[in-house]
């Protein structure tokens, strides 16, 4: 099955022919025709990234098991200690004293610059907090999936439980982090809690929509539980590979290296965990964008043109060959996406400053030349037709603004109301752990307890993509042949239709005052 091009070709008399209408129709041809015209073959894209990330997996995964073997049952294992403390001063002598040093402990009394470090602090000292992170990320995660798409009004629950609870659980975090004096995070905290609650305030008028736009994507999961199983089972390999992932953090944390050493090991580990997370995640989006794309264009999941075992065959595809162009995007996407979301919360409630509507333009533009090659959408695409990151991500967003979907897609805030939910696990778990880990190790909360969150936003994410992922799909079945979201629900096709109509209207009339605005600011001049 292919999808039809962004752009309109011309048949032999160079008359235009629509390409959703002929990719619609050939689609649902091939299903018809049988399982080798429905699964052509496809080249393996982004071969390069694929590459990366496995030889990253290696690299980051050999690294990870040294650190914690170095301190599994025995401190300083491998004589680690001697290059961390080259920058140390020497044992024993004050700075400054011309009395040579005497030889250095044996490695396992290495002793660290930070004197809260006791040298008996081992792997498995921190790995238990992990382990308890990993099962609360994992029972939010599958809790947050059984939620909302096992109910059809699941909708609501996710977006009321999103909007009204991170707001008071960041503040709430906040003060827990001021009450254990870690003023730095606790400023963040309250910082991020006051920008969630104005970036809510000024995207309230959009809520509405968000809310019908929700509810109709977990009708669609509703519709199909085979791939809700499938976001389970990676859940489960995503926590097989956090298994090694805690066991080197946690040999990191118990090591002191001096200088600040271990949050910059954290940090690159965090990195490395967040990408892997993250290849996951869009893996399930690119096999959750498929099924629903099949099941719009062949008029349900018991249609008799549906080609067989597709749910087997977009896992296949999302594994293999598209597995390198799903590696490459989940590098940039979410970054970019976070951006633009924000840039477009300030620039609707900007008004007539046009100084600051200058500086804010300027940034939008060049958020929105990324977001042309590097967004979400780009992975229905790679699920249709198999193409590279890159040029997927193109035909994407060509699609929506030849067609003016672009401006439906821009009003719509599901994608923020789904990072709340993300973030709000990641909270929940990190709290729970950092509050376990206060009152045994209480030096350690902060680490452990920041850690464990990014844990817990990557588990969550996992099971929030399937929702994400229908919302893109039918966005992408929309901009390619509305019909198609006719036939599956006429009502909210004609919702769909009054909104784009609604928001078309109010950019061009957004655009005719700002140039009415910038023509009264030039200076008159006489006519000849």
């Amino acid at each position: 099955m292919s999808s039809s091009s962004t752009s309109s070709s011309c048949d032999g008399g160079g008359n235009p022919s629509p390409p959703a209408a002929a990719g619609v129709a050939g689609a649902a041809a091939a299903g018809a025709a049988g399982a080798a015209a429905a699964w052509p073959r496809r080249q393996c894209r982004d071969v390069f990234w694929l590459v990366v990330f496995l030889l990253h997996l290696l690299v980051f995964g050999a690294a990870l098991a040294l650190f914690g073997l170095n301190r599994f049952r025995q401190a300083d294992r491998f004589n680690i200690g001697r290059y961390a403390n080259l920058t140390a001063e020497p044992w024993g002598t004050p700075a400054g004293s011309p009395d040579p040093a005497p030889a250095p402990p044996p490695p396992s009394v290495y002793r660290s610059e930070d004197p809260s470090v006791p040298a008996s602090e081992l792997t498995e000292t921190y790995w238990k907090f992990y382990g308890a992170a990993g099962g609360v990320g994992a029972a939010l995660a599958w809790a947050w999936l059984a939620a909302a798409a096992w109910r059809k009004d699941g909708g609501k629950v996710v977006m009321r439980t999103a909007v009204h609870s991170l707001t008071a659980y960041l503040a709430v975090v906040s003060v827990l982090c001021f009450w254990g004096k870690h003023f730095f995070w606790g400023v963040a905290l309250a910082v991020g809690a006051a920008l969630h609650f104005l970036y809510v305030m000024s995207v309230l008028d959009r809520f509405p929509f968000t809310m019908l736009v929700l509810q109709k994507a977990v009708r669609m999961v509703w519709e199909l539980p085979d791939v809700m199983r499938i976001a389970y089972a990676f859940v489960l390999v995503m926590l097989c590979w956090m298994a090694l992932w805690s066991f080197g953090v946690s040999g990191i944390v118990a090591f002191g290296i001096p200088n600040g050493g271990q949050w910059w090991l954290l940090l690159i580990f965090s990195v490395s965990l967040f990408w892997t997370g993250a290849v996951l995640s869009n893996t399930v989006h690119v096999i959750v964008s498929g099924m629903v794309f099949l099941v719009l264009i062949h008029g349900g999941p018991a249609a008799a043109t549906m080609p067989p075992k597709p749910l087997l065959k977009s896992l296949q595809y999302a594994v293999t060959t598209s597995f390198g162009s799903i590696c490459y995007g989940s590098l940039f996407t979410a970054a970019i996406r976070t951006l633009r979301w924000e840039i477009r919360g300030i620039r609707s409630k900007i008004g007539s400053n046009e100084c600051l509507l200058c500086c804010i333009d300027f940034l939008f533009h060049i958020v929105e030349t990324l977001v042309r090659f590097f967004n979400k959408y780009a992975y229905v695409q790679i699920a249709v037709n198999g193409q590279s990151f890159n040029r997927s991500a193109r035909d994407a967003w060509e699609l929506f603004q030849s067609t003016g979907i672009e401006a439906l897609v821009a009003y719509d805030c599901s994608g923020a109301i789904l990072l709340m939910s993300t973030i709000l696990g990641g909270l929940i778990t990190g709290t729970c752990t950092g509050v376990w880990t206060y009152f045994n190790q209480s030096d350690k909360a902060i680490m452990v307890g920041s850690t464990s969150m990014l844990m817990g936003m990557i588990l969550v994410g996992l099971t929030v993509v399937v929702v994400e992922s229908a919302v893109t799909s039918i966005y992408i079945c929309y901009a390619e042949d509305p019909l198609l979201i006719q036939r599956w629900d006429p009502e909210f096709f004609e919702q769909l239709s009054e909104a784009l109509h609604e928001r078309l209207q109010y950019r061009s009339a957004r655009a005719r005052q700002i140039l009415n605005g910038r023509l009264d600011h030039l200076p008159h001049t006489s006519s000849i």
